[in-house]
Formats: structure tokens, C-alpha cells, sequence
């Protein structure tokens, strides 16, 4: 059986810094490296998503040492690299087309943050007819306001945003049963 494609989104070096905010999910980056590891090592194919913002004053912004990738998720030559603008993987980035060409129809989405990047990216891929699975410990969110203004824990904000995804747009898993279900 072959492996989904692994799609890493958004591990820059913004997403590290404490300026972030109050996050959850302090073993996510662990656990993606675990899966990564998984992936590498049984030659499946990885797909590092980054964001490149269009304001000049943002942590993303092209040249900003925020928006490279997190030393420990360098891509290798042999992995895919999409650029995207927008929350959203797939939109104007040709991640779509890419995984067509290859015949890839399952995905596993790691990365930050659950309620942005990881859920616009999981939603349009099961919109488009993906297999889509989110790894709930290998992503993670920040604490913030909902829209009445009540304070919302990183807790909170990612459980409702899996919530969202769950069996609507994708499968929910955690690392250990990915890594068992595909003999790593």
C-alpha cells in the first residue's frame, strides 16, 4: 500500500516565535518530524506549503527570516515546495494539479495553525475529492477572540476547528495511529 502524500504547512520560523501567541500542542513539532521521518524513509511523497505574504512589513514577507522554513523541516531536493498567499494550499499555488499529475488521491495535512492555513487547505482538499486526513497532534493553534470578543484557549480554538473538518472534510487521526497504520 502506498502512503499518502504528507503536506507540512506553514512550520517557519515565525510560527516558533513567542510573538505568535499562547499556542497549544507543544509536542506538534515532534510529532511532525516523527511522520516526516515516516515519509522519508518508505520514499513517499512530501509537500512543504509556505506562506509568503504580500505586506512588506510582515514576519512571512519574502527575504524576512520568519518566513523560511524551520530548520527542522528543510525540504530535501526530492520534496515539493508550494508558495502560497492566501490561508488556502491550493488556491493560485498548483498544488491541486501537482498531486493530479501523480495520481495522489490521500492526503495527511500537519502544520499551523489548525483553524487557518491547516483548515482552509483541508477543506478545498476535500471539496476537490481528496482523501484527507488532519493529524490533530501534529498541528496546533493560538489562542484568540471569538467573534463576541470572549476569549478563546488554543485548546478551544483547535478542537473546534477539527470539529469543523471532522468527517465532513476530513479524517481526524493522531500520530501513533498514522505511524502504525503505514508500517512505520
Amino acid at each position: 500500500m502506498s502512503l499518502p502524500a504528507l503536506i507540512i504547512i506553514d512550520m517557519q520560523n515565525c510560527m516558533a516565535s513567542p510573538a505568535a501567541g499562547q499556542r497549544n500542542n507543544p509536542d506538534a513539532e515532534r510529532n511532525i518530524e516523527a511522520l516526516l521521518a515516516a515519509w522519508r524513509s518508505k520514499g513517499a511523497p512530501v509537500v512543504h506549503v509556505r506562506h509568503i505574504s504580500r505586506s512588506p512589513g510582515s514576519g512571512f514577507a519574502p527575504g524576512q527570516p520568519g518566513a523560511a522554513f524551520q530548520s527542522a523541516f528543510l525540504p530535501r531536493d526530492s520534496e515539493h515546495v508550494v508558495e502560497k498567499n492566501v490561508p488556502d494550499a491550493f488556491i493560485q499555488s498548483g498544488l491541486e494539479r501537482w498531486l493530479r499529475v501523480r495520481g495522489i488521491q490521500d492526503l495527511v495535512i500537519v502544520g499551523v495553525s489548525t483553524n487557518n492555513s491547516v483548515e482552509a487547505s483541508a477543506r478545498s482538499a476535500g471539496n476537490l475529492g481528496f482523501r484527507t486526513t488532519v493529524v490533530a497532534d501534529a498541528t496546533f493553534a493560538f489562542a484568540m477572540r471569538d467573534y463576541a470578543g470572549a476569549a478563546r484557549s488554543a485548546d478551544e480554538v483547535h478542537a473546534m476547528s477539527l470539529a469543523n473538518l471532522d468527517g465532513e472534510y476530513a479524517a481526524i487521526a493522531d500520530t501513533r495511529r498514522l505511524l502504525s497504520e503505514h508500517g512505520a
